[in-house]
């Protein structure tokens, strides 16, 4: 069976926007940037709810930012490969390949979609991870903490519940990221 894994930038105070819904803090560098093509390569599938769908659908939609550099075309080829499922209950379309919008986030179809998968699936997007965690769906929680405090903002976590993580492997980055990976412990 394929892992769910929730893949997140976070602020060091745990945020994935600040207070005004700005996300333009990352210091991202080529290594970093590297890497979080490396991890999409191994994903077959990407759970997105729309905010995060349409930022992410310029990789494939803006043929400009494949054209900035080799590294950025190697990301926008890594994510073009995988399918998408977009939760949405207000996107009417998707300007991407391979893509289908689901109305409402349902456990037992995300369950079915894992046990078939021949490759791991990411969620992204704090609200819809939020849904995932709460059903017990998230096998890996990987974040790429970033060295800075925001100070308040969108928090990066599911809040008012307890999940319990088991470290397995951390990597830190000449820019001063920290990716952390954990794995969801059954309580």
């Amino acid at each position: 069976m394929a892992k769910l894994i929730y893949v997140t930038n976070v602020s060091l105070d745990g945020y994935i926007e600040d207070e005004r819904g700005a996300f333009d803090w990352f210091p991202i560098g080529d290594e970093v940037f590297a890497f979080h093509t490396d991890l999409l390569r191994s994903v077959g599938t990407f759970l997105y709810g729309r905010r995060l769908y349409e930022a992410m659908a310029l990789w494939e939609t803006d043929r400009a930012l494949a054209a900035q550099s080799d590294l950025a075309a190697d990301f926008a080829n890594a994510w073009q490969a995988a399918s998408k499922v977009v939760y949405s209950t207000t996107l009417t379309e998707v300007s991407t390949a391979d893509t289908r919008i689901e109305r409402r986030f349902d456990p037992a179809a995300v369950r079915e979609l894992k046990a078939a998968a021949s490759s791991d699936l990411t969620v992204g997007g704090a609200n819809l991870a939020t849904q995932a965690f709460e059903a017990g769906l998230v096998d890996e929680c990987q974040l790429m903490v970033l060295p800075v405090v925001v100070g308040g903002g969108k928090p990066g976590l599911p809040t008012g519940m307890r999940t319990d993580l088991e470290l397995l492997d951390e990597r830190r980055f000449r820019n001063g990221v920290v990716h952390l990976r954990y794995r969801t412990l059954a309580r």
